[in-house]
């Protein structure tokens, strides 16, 4: 089951990949400018590396399902794709894996934006501690979630700067 688990979240990501390039493509068309592209392919190898840590660590070292943790964590895995969705949804054509300022676009402030700035790197971490724990992958659970850090502070660093350039 815990495959099936790591696939839906494979095929998830393919459908946000499909979004974003969709919406990528409509922001270029409309002026948009991209910031942070340097450390788009480091975020996309670590996402991957998170999925299949996740499979090479349950299989390698034996990992049990613990129902007392995987329950608990499988919650929190399916809350963090909700807030993903959600902050989807609220972002409209503005979402996308890239950093992309439209001209004359205006910061999104509804939705999961009235409470936190980046609320989608909040649903991030929350699956990146979750997603390996629900069969118990402690060391990618960790290991995702430092380099994630690292990864997040410059992300979100990039992004301020961008969304800056809209007020």
């Amino acid at each position: 089951m815990y495959r099936l688990l790591i696939l839906a979240v494979a095929l998830e990501r393919l459908a946000e990949l499909v979004v974003s390039r969709r919406n990528s493509a409509w922001s270029r068309e409309h002026g948009g400018t991209e910031f942070g592209a340097r450390h788009y392919p480091v975020m996309v190898t670590l996402h991957t590396g998170l999925l299949a840590g996740c499979l090479v660590e349950v299989v390698a070292l034996r990992r049990r399902f613990v129902p007392a943790l995987g329950r608990p964590m499988l919650v929190a895995v399916l809350a963090a794709q909700t807030l993903r969705w959600w902050c989807i949804g609220t972002l409209g054509r503005q979402w996308n894996t890239r950093v992309i300022v439209v001209p004359g676009a205006s910061r999104v402030t509804n939705g999961p934006y009235r409470c936190l700035p980046h609320p989608n790197y909040v649903a991030v971490v929350v699956e990146g501690v979750a997603l390996p724990l629900v069969h118990t992958a402690w060391i990618t659970a960790l290991s995702f979630s430092i380099l994630n850090a690292v990864l997040l502070r410059t992300r979100i660093k990039v992004e301020n700067a961008a969304l800056a350039r809209l007020t």
